[in-house]
């Protein structure tokens, strides 16, 4: 265990071993870390615990340098860790190197099927009884899917949990893959239509873009990343990722103001725009997220590629046809699709796994709703209004549907609220759950 100091936080490292299939605690073993954060000159003080759940899946707890951004605040009040959860970041990991290594698909597709939000809460629950005894009990702080996961832990295991504060994660307790998605679409729309309002000299740029992946593809010859892979109009619209948080529509603009440069046959794209778009779509850092994206909602019935199988009822996402007349190509968002498998060398190696995921049919329940309905957790929870990556409607059902857990509803911030003004949204949560406001 090592311990180390950054501009006023002191950070020890924790590395916990835990059952790879918590129902054969004497099976394989898995390690999962963790990052204790204390404020500098409060070490040996007895603060409570609090535990962060990253969003994601598949994203690794933040890497802090100092005692800046939402931890600022947290750590006034609490000893934080921040977990790496399974599969992520130091915790062994599961990529296009380390997956292929189980067998084939069947074994791969078994092996991901342990990494969703009831491992991450049976982890969680054993690295608490570790730290703070059997009888101690933690505060938790969810974003995004990390607030999956706190409706998960509240189902599964409530006795571990003090309070819990989530930020734009809200799950739809009863809401399928499809149902999601058939909610999301018209909110993308929304975000293209807010955007294009925004910089309405990106219509023709996007048109340009597109128009010329478009030709590529057709004459065989594909716009290639710089680590190989491929840009496709379909890769490019995916883009629209970015138009749910608060800097991301920014980013896209600049994005494309560096499009183009003149090439020997005329202008082409530019390597500085390939490797900007490269640092966007890639899944080099969190595969899991395009492995098990659709599984966060599976429940006792098959996913089936959710996202692609709705993007049709929405015509204003196809590119070819926006492009036959005036109309602004869109961009599409949180949406994972097969065709991604083969164009992401990242994620090609796990293609055949994660077909065998998106089709199958016995995925446990994560949530308890009975026990969910008989909550005695405080609960807060910072609600965005149209948050392009979880829908507001399903949030308010969830909300009325766990006992005792109290919204904030804002359109103050996009998906990204914790980030960008993590002192504001943390410590409103923190008085909700105390009953201070």
């Amino acid at each position: 265990m090592s311990v180390f100091r950054r501009p006023g936080v002191v950070l020890t490292d924790h590395t916990f071993n835990v059952p790879l299939d918590h129902r054969d605690p004497a099976g394989e073993r898995i390690e999962v870390y963790a990052r204790e954060v204390v404020a500098a000159g409060r070490e040996e003080e007895q603060l409570p615990w609090l535990l962060f759940l990253q969003g994601g899946p598949g994203g690794r707890s933040p890497r802090p340098s100092a005692r800046e951004g939402w931890p600022a605040r947290a750590l006034d009040d609490y000893r934080v860790l921040l977990l790496d959860q399974r599969g992520t970041g130091r915790s062994t990991p599961a990529n296009r190197q380390t997956v292929p290594l189980r067998g084939g698909p069947e074994q791969q597709a078994a092996y991901l099927a342990h990494f969703r939000a009831d491992s991450i809460v049976r982890d969680a629950e054993l690295i608490r009884r570790a730290l703070l005894g059997e009888d101690g009990r933690w505060s938790l702080l969810g974003q995004s899917f990390g607030g999956f996961c706190a409706l998960t832990y509240l189902s599964l295991a409530p006795e571990g949990l003090r309070e819990v504060m989530i930020t734009g994660g809200l799950a739809g307790l009863g809401r399928d893959a499809h149902e999601v998605y058939r909610a999301a679409y018209p909110r993308v729309e929304r975000k293209n239509e807010r955007y294009y309002r925004d910089f309405p000299q990106d219509v023709a740029a996007v048109r340009r873009i597109a128009a010329h992946l478009l030709r590529a593809q057709k004459a065989g010859e594909p716009v290639r990343l710089p680590d190989g892979g491929l840009l496709t109009v379909e890769a490019f619209q995916s883009l629209g990722m970015l138009l749910g948080t608060a800097s991301g529509p920014a980013v896209l603009h600049y994005l494309l103001e560096d499009a183009w440069v003149p090439g020997a046959d005329g202008p082409e794209l530019s390597d500085t725009f390939l490797a900007g778009v490269q640092a966007q779509l890639s899944f080099v850092s969190n595969p899991l997220y395009a492995v098990l994206h659709e599984s966060i909602y599976g429940q006792g019935a098959s996913t089936g590629w959710a996202a692609q199988q709705v993007r049709g009822e929405f015509p204003r996402f196809d590119a070819a046809r926006a492009l036959e007349g005036d109309a602004p190509v869109f961009f599409t968002g949180e949406m994972i699709y097969p065709w991604m498998f083969g164009t992401d060398p990242a994620l090609g190696p796990l293609e055949e796994a994660a077909h065998l995921l998106a089709s199958r049919e016995d995925w446990p329940p994560l949530y308890d709703a009975g026990r969910l309905a008989e909550n005695t957790v405080p609960v807060a929870a910072a609600v965005y209004h149209d948050d392009m990556y979880v829908d507001t409607a399903h949030s308010l059902e969830t909300a009325a549907a766990v006992r005792g857990l109290r919204t904030w509803v804002t359109d103050e911030f996009e998906h990204d609220g914790l980030r960008a003004d993590g002192d504001r949204v943390l410590g409103r949560l923190i008085a909700m759950v105390r009953g201070q406001v």
